[in-house]
């Protein structure tokens, strides 16, 4: 019963024993109650704090309550129509006399477990995470749009294509007015070359299922390949897809854009592609030299140029 003891009843406690000391009056005043309320509790009142316990309100009968002639037709029919519907179910019991309504039948079903359980999904179990072994392993592309309130022309859209790679962390930005497969073909094509210039071979990319880079979720042309499939294919370079609706799976490029928000949106403004692509360059050579955590506090470069330098590379 010491479990079942609550704060309200040790409240009722207090202030009962108060009334009885100073009188109803002044525990009205310090307790903040109404008389009523002190009067009904002290009624109720035998010493113990197990009698302070607010009671069940269900009535003990009900007079329009469902019959055992009622609850005998119901049981029986769903027996013999388990995977009838509930309102199909209410019509073939009308036939036979059954005079309620739909959500009364509704409350005995599922009194009654009448309803068929759902089967539960088999729970998604993660694949634990491979890190990279080496640069350009794997690098993950992603597209954020660039926020309203930076443009000059609020009428105008435009979008940062983002390439990290991921055991490097090493970042390849670019500046488009569209966010297409087109788009998405030619900065493939502009980051496997600027990563080749600092030694780096992109062996596979990886995006979430946007249009911009698949039709893996379109309708019509789900069995045609985008121009951005048909480009990686081309340099030879894996195509890999994360799962639905798992933004977290290309975590990296993601963290890198909430960053970006942070030290590049919140303070810039632009007036044209051709601004917006100066500012973003620069950005990104910034982006590229600052130390981070995950690479021993070395920048991107700096954690590159190590490893290329080691004699295990």
């Amino acid at each position: 019963m010491a479990n079942s003891i609550t704060q309200d009843m040790r409240f009722r406690q207090s202030l009962l024993k108060y009334a009885a000391k100073y009188g109803v009056s002044q525990a009205c005043r310090k307790y903040n109650k109404s008389r009523s309320y002190i009067y009904f509790w002290r009624n109720r009142w035998d010493g113990t704090i197990e009698s302070l316990a607010c009671l069940s309100r269900r009535p003990h009968h009900h007079p329009n309550q469902h019959t055992e002639q009622e609850l005998k037709l119901i049981r029986d029919m769903r027996r013999r129509n388990p995977s009838l519907g509930m309102i199909e179910l209410w019509y073939r019991l009308k036939l036979r006399g059954y005079s309620r309504c739909p959500s009364s039948l509704y409350r005995v079903m599922r009194r009654e477990n009448m309803f068929p359980q759902k089967p539960q999904k088999k729970p998604y179990i993660p694949k634990p995470y491979q890190p990279m072994s080496h640069p350009g392993e794997r690098v993950q592309i992603d597209v954020k749009v660039v926020p309203t309130k930076c443009l000059a022309n609020p009428q105008e859209k435009l979008y940062q294509y983002t390439a990290i790679d991921e055991f490097s962390r090493l970042r390849f930005l670019g500046a488009y007015p569209e966010q297409s497969t087109y788009s998405s073909a030619h900065f493939l094509n502009q980051a496997v070359r600027w990563f080749k210039r600092r030694g780096v071979t992109v062996e596979c990319v990886q995006t979430d299922n946007g249009f911009e880079f698949t039709n893996r979720f379109s309708n019509s042309k789900r069995d045609l390949p985008t121009l951005f499939e048909q480009t990686a294919d081309q340099l030879g370079i894996r195509h890999k897809l994360i799962r639905p609706y798992t933004p977290r799976h290309n975590g990296k490029v993601e963290r890198s854009h909430r960053e970006d928000q942070k030290r590049f949106y919140n303070s810039h403004r632009f007036f044209s592609l051709q601004d917006f692509g100066a500012q973003l360059a620069a950005h990104q050579t910034r982006s590229n030299n600052i130390p981070m955590r995950p690479l021993h506090y070395l920048s991107p470069n700096e954690f590159l140029s190590s490893f290329s330098s080691s004699p295990s590379a």
